[in-house]
């Protein structure tokens, strides 16, 4: 199958935190039939909270070139956010206390590529009325 990741796991892929992953999430990821993707917009706002200093990912990591060639080391596939995934942001109707632009985005991006959706954040179920594919990630 193939599967989104949401910025929170990956975050916790990068900084080797098994504890924050759900065994059943950890069976998803080392499942060697399964193909791993993150949205550009999940790569940017990793990116963002790096140079930030709002996540701290662990000495091995010194520059954002670094965290993008670990990416690309874990096999994990970015893909663009596309003008077919902004139609699909345009028709998402928002749960009204989940006002976070880039997770819009990152479901919007989910629901018009129909690949399920990987992560730790409890509004996600909201949009699985809307044709979000969900696999919630309890910590």
């Amino acid at each position: 199958m193939r599967y989104y990741l949401d910025t929170n796991i990956l975050i916790f892929i990068l900084q080797n935190e098994q504890d924050n992953i759900h065994y059943r999430v950890k069976a998803l990821l080392d499942d060697y039939a399964n193909s791993f993707f993150i949205s550009s917009i999940v790569v940017s706002e990793l990116l963002f909270l790096f140079r930030t200093k709002k996540v701290k990912l662990g000495t091995q990591y010194k520059s954002e070139n670094d965290i993008l060639t670990q990416i690309k080391k874990l096999d994990i596939k970015t893909v663009i956010f596309s003008q077919e995934n902004l139609n699909t942001y345009c028709s998402l109707h928002f749960e009204e206390e989940h006002k976070d632009l880039l997770d819009h985005l990152i479901i919007s991006q989910a629901i018009s590529d129909k690949i399920s959706l990987i992560s730790s954040d409890n509004k996600f179920p909201f949009y699985e009325q809307q044709k979000l594919k969900f696999v919630f990630n309890k910590r």
